[in-house]
């Protein structure tokens, strides 16, 4: 079983601490990719966490299904309007297998990076393409590691430096791992520590891990906006199908 990093202290603040990923036109934006892509299947969603996406999607008629492996977070789902109608399953994305078809099958806001071994990552591919309907869709959002930031010698890059939040990402070339922190004012109480581990993957990788599950890209994007994957990309959206 993987490790929970989002338990009560973390999930009751979760929302406003990702405020911005749950602006109206953010939210708008990939619900209306992700709508069309289940089209008249049903959708499920790996680490659905508080429901971001899933309660705008199921609100558009598309029967959502979760997986999440923090009971804090699917508790502060199941209080918002809609949650408790949605079948969530408590368990690991890379191993819990649910019964039936799916026509869609997602994974966004860089989780696939808290599979913190590439063993797990391709588990994760193998398990979503395991709930596949033929035809259907698995879809990835994750970031661009940021190595080329990193002056030589050093490991941690700043990604966040504000009043209240600082954010710093720590690399292990190595290992391909990366250890986030985020430092917060607590109300003057002074600064709270929080570190997430993460492994981060390339494009060409997560494309491998596909093509060993049976699945096969059909789209690659800058955004959920679908503007084009380039060499400036800081992140992907990515498409791959089961035939």
């Amino acid at each position: 079983m993987l490790e929970d990093h989002f338990g009560p202290g973390i999930a009751e603040v979760y929302d406003q601490s990702v405020a911005a990923m749950f602006e109206p036109a953010a939210v708008e934006r990939a619900v209306d990719v992700l709508a069309q892509l289940a089209g008249s299947t049903a959708a499920l969603e790996f680490a659905i966490g508080t429901g971001r996406l899933a309660l705008p999607l199921a609100a558009r008629g598309v029967r959502v299904t979760g997986i999440d492996l923090s009971e804090a977070m699917v508790a502060q789902l199941r209080a918002k309007p809609g949650g408790a109608d949605l079948d969530v399953v408590i368990g690991d994305m890379a191993s819990t297998r649910i019964p039936g078809a799916f026509g869609l099958v997602y994974l966004v806001f860089n989780t696939i990076g808290n599979l913190t071994s590439q063993e797990q990552q391709i588990a994760c591919f193998a398990n979503a393409a395991a709930h596949l309907q033929p035809g259907g869709s698995f879809v990835v959002e994750v970031g661009m590691p940021e190595l080329r930031r990193l002056p030589p010698g050093e490991r941690s890059v700043v990604f966040d430096a504000g009043p209240d939040h600082w954010g710093i990402d720590e690399y292990d070339i190595a290992s391909q791992r990366l250890v986030s922190h985020h430092l917060r004012n607590d109300d003057g109480a002074g600064a709270r520590h929080r570190a997430i581990p993460f492994r981060y993957v390339w494009p060409a990788e997560l494309d491998l891990m596909a093509r060993l599950a049976g699945l096969t890209l059909i789209s690659r994007w800058a955004d959920w906006q679908r503007r084009p994957f380039e060499h400036e990309s800081t992140a992907h959206v990515s498409v791959w199908r089961r035939a």
